[in-house]
């Protein structure tokens, strides 16, 4: 069994890696900080391949991610977790358009690879990790909104899949807080572990899951969340 992690140097695609290493994945790992690829590498009990790339450098971006794909050969899974926020509260648009670069533009780039990739063997298995926030909009506007955009687009890949004929899986990991770096703030509702979050993506992958969040108490939250009245949701937001 053969993975790649697009997004691997920190947070749940670090300790993604790691779990499926435990399990017996031969994995390959992607991220813009080549030493913190060098150091979760040491970490990994398995067999490992591992490429630096930058989401927002398109054309570099997939270059790399078909040379690991030659490389590594027979790749079962396809893990996409890079994603960036703009946080700013001086809402600054060079950070919404790096968000729009890396979550929109360089998120199709590599799942219109994986997919292509995957229709040639006529089966795989593309994992995207959107969000909760994909389900409304919210002030940080680009975030959510390429959010949104990835679930649009994971799903349409999987149209395109059926209606092609190809046994392609396709899951969508909607995580609500989960300890990372980019959950900034004290006292954050409902934050989970990092730990138990991967945990629960890995069986998601394991049971071919098309949507999942992440932890699972989020579904209740997504579900009152999409019925909620614009007025009524713009005072829990605040």
């Amino acid at each position: 069994m053969k993975a790649i992690i697009i997004g691997a140097t920190s947070g749940i695609g670090r300790e993604l890696a790691k779990q499926m290493s435990v399990y017996g994945y031969v994995v390959g790992i992607t991220g813009r900080r080549s030493e913190l690829l060098d150091s979760l590498e040491e970490e990994l009990p398995g067999e490992c391949f591992k490429t630096t790339m930058d989401l927002a450098e398109i054309s570099e971006a997939v270059k790399a991610f078909k040379e690991l794909l030659r490389e590594m050969d027979d790749v079962s899974v396809v893990v996409i977790n890079s994603g960036t926020g703009n946080v700013d509260p001086t809402f600054p648009l060079s950070g919404e358009l790096e968000a729009v670069a890396v979550n929109v533009a360089g998120f199709t780039a590599l799942a219109s690879v994986a997919y292509h990739y995957f229709a040639n063997k006529k089966e795989g298995h593309i994992v995207g990790t959107s969000s909760i926030m994909a389900l409304r909009g919210g002030p940080c506007p680009s975030y959510n909104a390429s959010k949104a955009y990835m679930s649009n687009y994971l799903e349409g890949v999987l149209c395109r899949s059926r209606m092609e004929g190809h046994n392609i899986v396709v899951t969508d990991v909607r995580p609500g807080f989960v300890d990372t770096a980019m959950a900034k703030g004290e006292g954050i509702f409902w934050m989970a572990p990092v730990e138990k979050a991967a945990r629960q993506i890995f069986k998601a992958i394991k049971k071919r899951r098309r949507i999942v969040y992440i932890t699972k108490r989020w579904r209740l939250v997504g579900f009152l969340v999409s019925c909620m009245p614009f007025k009524l949701y713009l005072k829990v937001i605040s």
